[in-house]
């Protein structure tokens, strides 16, 4: 008898000693975690001389422009702010180009603004960090999502599943400075963790060498990096096919932004109606002739710049420029979040998404149309493109598709 009751009360120490050192190591890797999250958010989250509360939950911190996340790349530690662009490309004031029209974001509202020599940013919050699977990747697209472009013409079953684009491509010249277009707005539906979007894409070098350059910018519906369905200007950067180097909007050190009156990252406010009204945004992207740095300009708002020694490739210049929607979902099988509109580019104006006036920047500082034009999608039974050029839309492309449907094929 006494020792069956010793035996049990060893094995209830052992047990109990068990259920002290799990305890232990998890509160230690729950520690850890946090400890990891803070030591983000105070590198993310510059001291502000004024914040912001908008409407829609965002918080704009008024940065001071010299304490901004872009000053902790090693490169630009004594890099001297270039406030505006030495040069503007040739013939962006012909009737076709000429915009006077500012964006509007939600947290304009009420007549906010930051000072003269801030730069609004929007804070990046603990629960935004933890929705993330990754600490280390909070922000970044990972090397493995990313799609293999494939023609129209002849989808390939192999396309990295998750990702599927609708985008018109153009590598028929050597060299290209940059690209202006104006792109509709939508507020997509989206599907569990996904995301759609549209945007532009500058790129040189390549995925197989992991020496990819690209120069991202467009508009995003990402409730799992936003916390919410808005839809929000973004930019991307990364100069090693999206493994070590780059990030969403101001998220790590690249983007240098001078602008005081646009917050990257902040909801875009209106969005179009089907069938009814339509909104759109001017984006130009412009590597200055002088100073070689690749600036962005919103609608009639400058925003900053990608200084030229971030990169390898578009240190000079870049090799292909697309234009189109994405959409990504998690899950292997079909998702239902929507591109564009939802709606296929054969219903047309103010039912399909566009993207027109597209044009690119040549060696000589000038921009033109764009030549060899191509169009890419994996999946066309699921969302598809077309394009066309018009006196008055130049060249474009009408985008986009629901997603799961009958006819959507895996």
């Amino acid at each position: 008898m006494a020792e069956t009751t010793r035996a049990c009360l060893i094995v209830l120490v052992m047990a109990l000693a068990f259920l002290f050192f799990e305890g232990a190591v998890t509160g230690d890797t729950d520690g850890q975690r946090r400890r990891q999250v803070q030591s983000l958010l105070r590198r993310l989250n510059k001291p502000s001389l004024a914040s912001i509360q908008s409407p829609d939950g965002d918080i704009i911190d008024c940065v001071h422009i010299s304490k901004q996340p872009a000053f902790d790349h090693p490169l630009l530690k004594n890099h001297t702010i270039q406030m505006r662009p030495s040069y503007h490309p040739g013939g962006l004031y012909d009737e076709l180009n000429f915009t006077t029209r500012p964006i509007t974001q939600i947290w304009h509202q009420n007549g906010s603004k930051c000072p003269e020599n801030t730069i609004p940013i929007r804070r990046t919050k603990e629960e935004d960090v933890l929705r993330t699977s990754s600490i280390k990747m909070y922000g970044k697209k990972t090397p493995g999502s990313i799609p293999k472009f494939v023609s129209i013409d002849y989808p390939d079953a192999s396309a990295t599943i998750g990702h599927l684009h609708a985008v018109a491509s153009a590598s028929g010249d050597n060299n290209y400075y940059g690209t202006k277009t104006t792109i509709n707005l939508w507020q997509p539906t989206i599907e569990g963790n996904g995301f759609s979007l549209a945007q532009l894409w500058i790129t040189g070098g390549s995925y197989q060498g992991n020496d990819l350059n690209t120069i991202e910018a467009g508009w995003q519906v990402y409730p799992g990096q936003y916390h919410d369905s808005n839809t929000r200007l973004f930019i991307y950067w990364t100069r090693d096919a999206y493994h070590q180097t780059g990030c969403y909007n101001l998220n790590c050190p690249g983007f240098i932004q001078t602008n005081n009156q646009i917050a990257i990252g902040s909801s875009i406010s209106p969005v179009s109606l089907f069938g009814g009204p339509q909104h759109d945004i001017d984006i130009l992207i412009w590597k200055d002739p002088k100073g070689g740095n690749w600036w962005l300009q919103v609608g009639s708002d400058v925003l900053g710049y990608w200084p030229s020694s971030i990169f390898s490739y578009l240190s000079d210049s870049a090799s292909t420029i697309q234009w189109g929607g994405e959409v990504y979902s998690p899950d292997a099988g079909q998702t239902s979040t929507q591109m564009g509109s939802g709606h296929f580019p054969e219903e047309g104006f103010s039912k399909a998404s566009y993207i027109k006036n597209i044009q690119v920047v040549d060696s000589s500082n000038s921009l033109k149309l764009p030549n060899g034009v191509g169009l890419i999608a994996e999946r066309p039974s699921c969302y598809s493109v077309q394009n066309g050029s018009s006196s008055d839309w130049g060249t474009y492309i009408f985008y986009g598709g629901p997603g799961r449907s009958p006819n959507c094929q895996q």
